[in-house]
């Protein structure tokens, strides 16, 4: 069957028929390298990886462009910068930050087995693209200069809003920010803005004479447009990105390139919660991938991210990484020997091909992985194939075999007085924050196993370093 994929702009899935099939051109939003990348972040990072192979599948590994951004200049790194090298000035210390975290977000994904994108333009590389960009839509009528900053003139473009689905009157009328006195109208965003003393600065556009530097939604249509082009065929991210980034990278680029469309699609995978729950540090709950990996496989954690169809809401579960450990645990053992390439799975490429419908996916290959156990001919070889497609069973089987969870520094006596409240919780009955604690455990890398004794009714709970 053909690739189709459902596209936020028209909310609907359709055909789809890249510009050129000799250069298949695909931008997603990349990090902002400032912290350790958490598990909400993976979840993007490791969709379009998914969707780079299916294409390159299809079109040719050197007929598909994918570029995936690096976030270099924003105010989350100067202020981690300073909180970390408060004696060093401020540029340094960003810097250091900055190369820090990009090595760690690199490393991490790599563990997830994620190919590298096709380029990985840094923000600061690109700033005097933003400036001609911002400079046009000036010229244009787009934009406008004031207090030493340039703002996009949203009402300027008729349709802004289509990719949220929402009107102008809407946005506005639901806007609850206060409007600076410089801003025409209320939905009016930052293209350019001045920088307070001793933070990152460029020669400003438009004859502003203080230093600045640019907004963030000016970065993207900046670097996607060098490295793609004024119209390409697919823009990623996550589904919080819709309004205002993806939006305004719209108004931007359209309104400077003159063009109906800046991506001919557009993709974003759904929110992800942690054991039914909003993702936060304040509920205990917050998992970076750098500890995720100290416990699992990264090859769990992918395929744990791809039992969800990535367009719907994921529920994260430690459960659901374990059963993802012991599938691969299986897979692995009935693919041993195989040596030899073998064609894909129908139903597995069928199912990728309909919008990456990676549950469907799976449930071909568990089909597969029945067959092989059988001893059916050519299963495990089709299991392995199709497998390798979603970027699963890259290791070599006694290499899987061989790995083991990094040596952690158990606090007993954290985990026993998280224990003791938990206990305290359940005979109150608050559920809640029993659950809560067993997230901040599970976090921790501790598994907990309740038992209820049968001759009191007294529940026990025993804990043990998860696998």
């Amino acid at each position: 069957m053909p690739l189709t994929l459902y596209n936020t702009l028209t909310r609907r899935k359709e055909p789809f028929q890249p510009l050129d099939a000799k250069n298949v051109r695909m931008y997603v939003c990349g990090p902002t390298v400032y912290d350790f990348a958490h598990i909400g972040n993976a979840r993007p990072v490791i969709v379009f990886d998914v969707l780079f192979r299916l294409l390159q599948h299809i079109y040719g590994a050197g007929h598909v462009t994918y570029v995936r951004n690096i976030t270099d200049v924003d105010d989350k790194i100067n202020a981690r910068a300073a909180e970390e090298y408060p004696a060093l000035p401020l540029n340094e210390a960003i810097r250091r930050v900055t190369t820090t975290t990009e090595k760690q977000f690199h490393d991490d994904i790599a563990a997830l087995g994620v190919l590298a994108p096709t380029h990985e333009p840094r923000a600061t590389e690109h700033i005097e693209g933003m400036k001609r960009l911002i400079e046009t839509l000036v010229a244009k009528g787009h934009a406008y200069v004031a207090e030493d900053h340039v703002l996009f003139d949203v009402p300027s473009m008729p349709d802004y809003g289509r990719l949220a689905n929402r009107s102008l009157e809407e946005m506005e009328a639901g806007a609850r920010v206060e409007v600076a006195p410089y801003k025409k109208g209320p939905m009016d965003f930052v293209l350019w803005k001045p920088s307070k003393p001793g933070e990152p600065a460029w020669p400003a556009p438009c004859g502003i004479t203080a230093p600045g530097r640019p907004g963030w939604h000016i970065e993207c249509s900046a670097m996607s447009g060098a490295l793609l082009g004024d119209v390409f065929d697919i823009h990623g991210g996550g589904i919080d990105l819709v309004f205002p980034h993806h939006e305004n990278e719209i108004a931007q680029s359209r309104s400077a390139h003159g063009t109906a469309l800046m991506a001919r699609v557009w993709m974003h995978n759904g929110f992800l919660q942690v054991e039914g729950e909003k993702m936060s540090k304040s509920l205990g709950n917050f998992i970076t991938i750098h500890e995720l990996l100290k416990a699992w496989p990264g090859e769990a954690v992918r395929l744990a991210m791809l039992s969800t169809q990535y367009r719907q809401p994921m529920n994260w579960t430690e459960k659901g990484l374990a059963e993802a450990r012991r599938t691969l645990d299986h897979w692995y053992e009935l693919t041993k020997d195989v040596s030899t390439e073998s064609p894909l799975c129908a139903d597995v490429l069928e199912a990728l091909e309909d919008d990456l419908n990676t549950p469907q996916a799976m449930a071909a290959l568990h089909e597969l992985r029945s067959e092989a156990a059988k001893g059916e001919k050519g299963a495990a070889a089709c299991l392995k194939a199709s497998a390798r497609l979603m970027g699963l069973l890259q290791f070599a089987p006694q290499a899987w075999r061989a790995w083991k969870p990094a040596t952690k520094q158990i606090d007993e006596t954290r985990i026993s007085s998280l224990l003791t409240a938990r206990h305290m919780a359940r005979k109150a009955k608050n559920f809640k924050e029993a659950d809560r604690i067993r997230n901040e455990l599970a976090a921790m890398g501790i598994a907990l196993k309740d038992a209820k004794d049968p001759k009191t009714g007294e529940f026990t709970t025993t804990w043990e370093v998860a696998r």
